[in-house]
């Protein structure tokens, strides 16, 4: 199972060009953990996150948030502008559960490449902030399981 999970909200760069979360943010974490911690089988082998803050902040508060043990890794090629096709050719090879944290408009390309092929390639899954999409492999393409988002 792959999980691709967009970083929740954060604050203006105005007021922080790091851009790390907001209390939005935090919350809206704590309210997908709670989805994640009803629903079964959410326990990725590893966590990869993207360098920007706001990546690497929502994959720390969903591991601590549920009690992972699952290792954060901060992961080249999950940049908003990085290609899809690069993540996608690791995750192809991977055989274990792994959660991605990343960010749009690159977790929407992502998402369409893995389950269209390249096909989908250009097409565009759109992610609402901390929301999580569950694929299971299906051949060499992934099929949607579930979606999880805070209300």
């Amino acid at each position: 199972m792959i999980y691709l999970i967009r970083h929740a909200h954060a604050v203006a760069a105005e007021e922080d060009p790091v851009r790390p979360l907001s209390k939005k943010g935090r919350e809206q974490v704590g309210e997908v953990c709670g989805i994640l911690r009803a629903g079964a089988g959410f326990k990725p082998a590893e966590i990869w996150h993207s360098p920007l803050a706001r990546s690497r902040e929502t994959a720390e508060l969903l591991a601590a948030g549920l009690g992972l043990s699952a290792p954060v890794v901060l992961t080249p090629g999950l940049g908003p502008d990085d290609d899809p096709a690069r993540i996608a050719a690791v995750l192809a090879a991977e055989g274990r559960d792994i959660a991605v944290v990343g960010h749009e408009p690159h977790l929407g390309r992502l998402a369409a490449l893995l389950v269209e092929g390249p096909a989908g390639a250009g097409d565009f899954i759109a992610f609402r902030k901390a929301g999580v999409l569950a694929l299971s492999r299906k051949g060499k393409r992934w099929r949607p399981e579930w979606l999880a988002r805070s209300p």
